[in-house]
């Protein structure tokens, strides 16, 4: 049997202004024929399909459109799980409907582990595979809040809720240990020894590695991760895995191969693992150095000419002086080339070092951020103190979420 194990779509995603369509209707396109030229059985979506709770309608076209494309196709099982970003009512609203075509959503977790156990059957009723569809475990998942415990007590708490909740997923696959097919399971979390290419969304406070590779039961054949965006193993084991994100998702990522994972079981063996690159519809790049600098790169890089979208840039201009209307000779210049510069920025290089933070804009900043800020100048505060106020917050936005249906 093969399976394509893929994840962090983000569909909806914004790029500061700009949406990214056109990107996700190639990349998925491609997906689509992947998923034919390697004759897959069952597609592995391990969370984040949209960038926000609430996505906008052609975000949630794309992926109803990929579902119906898929029919189409000798992909037989789709098994999709919700990420931190993703709203578990939207992604579970056609969960019963979505089942007749033997596609299976596991928006959030339910209390009832059984409810995360997905047969994948033939045509003839025969068990082909088993996945344990683990969704993003959600602070209220895996803990009960308790009057009076330290920021430091609700962290181990998490953890270790998280480390349970795959031990109770491995105990309920259990009885089809004899039976020769594989055993899967998913996540969406961050687990130690994972390398981001950015910032990412630490899911929970305290520290940002919320599982260890071998606290994953060894009854599955398979971890299908989600929630990093650059493709790795975890722990050198070779089958505890992220794919990545199918897009670059910011200038942070844009050296990252974008890759979807092809297994190959034989039985229950995991017989191979094949990294399949997405190719590249859009290039994102950054351009560091002094003006007459930067304006030969960007001249040099306009000559080549390459990506079936026009490229976005990301300017730097290192300078000791201010520069008059920098941002307009730098636009004027680059006026007929093939390319949309989306931020330019200056620093110098050499200041002192009171100087040197950047002027942050609110559209680079999340509300967490934006929290953290403010709890940093009320004031020293201890590690602990932060840590017991980041999880509050928190609980307060799932909490509205939830009520608001996201």
């Amino acid at each position: 049997m093969k399976l394509l194990h893929t994840s962090d779509w983000h569909l909806g995603q914004k790029f500061l202004t700009n949406d990214r369509k056109a990107e996700h209707e190639l990349a998925l396109g491609w997906l689509k024929d992947t998923i034919e030229a390697e004759k897959v059985d069952a597609l592995v979506v391990s969370g984040d399909i949209f960038d926000i709770g609430n996505p906008p309608s052609y975000a949630r076209t794309l992926y109803f459109r990929i579902l119906k494309d898929l029919q189409d196709t000798c992909c037989r099982h789709i098994v999709i799980i919700g990420g931190n970003h993703d709203s578990p009512s939207m992604l579970n609203a056609p969960k019963e409907l979505l089942e007749i075509l033997n596609v299976h959503v596991v928006g959030a977790a339910t209390g009832n582990i059984e409810d995360e156990i997905v047969e994948l059957k033939n045509e003839k009723g025969q068990l082909e595979a088993v996945i344990a569809a683990v969704p993003f475990l959600r602070d209220r998942d895996i803990r009960q809040s308790v009057s009076g415990e330290t920021g430091l007590e609700r962290i181990a708490q998490v953890q270790a809720g998280i480390v349970q909740h795959f031990q109770d997923a491995g105990a309920a696959v259990q009885k089809y240990a004899k039976q020769k097919v594989p055993i899967l399971a998913t996540g969406h979390l961050f687990a130690k020894g994972a390398l981001a290419s950015d910032k990412q969304d630490n899911i929970y406070v305290g520290n940002i590695e919320n599982i260890e590779g071998d606290n994953f039961p060894k009854i599955f054949d398979y971890v299908a991760l989600g929630h990093i965006h650059r493709a790795q193993l975890v722990g050198e084991q070779q089958h505890v895995r992220y794919c990545g994100s199918i897009i670059p998702l910011s200038f942070s990522e844009i050296q990252d191969s974008k890759v979807v994972l092809v297994l190959d079981f034989d039985g229950k063996k995991l017989a191979e693992i094949k990294e399949i690159k997405v190719p590249r519809y859009r290039e994102l790049v950054t351009f560091i150095g002094g003006l007459e600098s930067v304006k030969g790169k960007l001249k040099r890089f306009d000559e080549k000419r390459k990506g079936a979208l026009m490229p976005w840039i990301d300017i730097s201009i290192e300078m000791e002086e201010n520069i008059p209307n920098l941002d307009g000779e730098i636009r004027e210049f680059a006026k007929d080339f093939w390319m949309d510069i989306l931020k330019i920025r200056t620093r110098r290089p050499h200041a002192a070092l009171e100087s040197l933070a950047e002027e942050v804009s609110l559209d680079d900043l999340t509300p967490e951020d934006v929290f953290m800020k403010k709890c940093d100048s009320g004031g020293e505060m201890s590690a602990d103190e932060k840590a017991s106020l980041l999880l509050t917050f928190r609980e307060l936005c799932e909490s509205m979420a939830v009520e608001e249906g996201v």
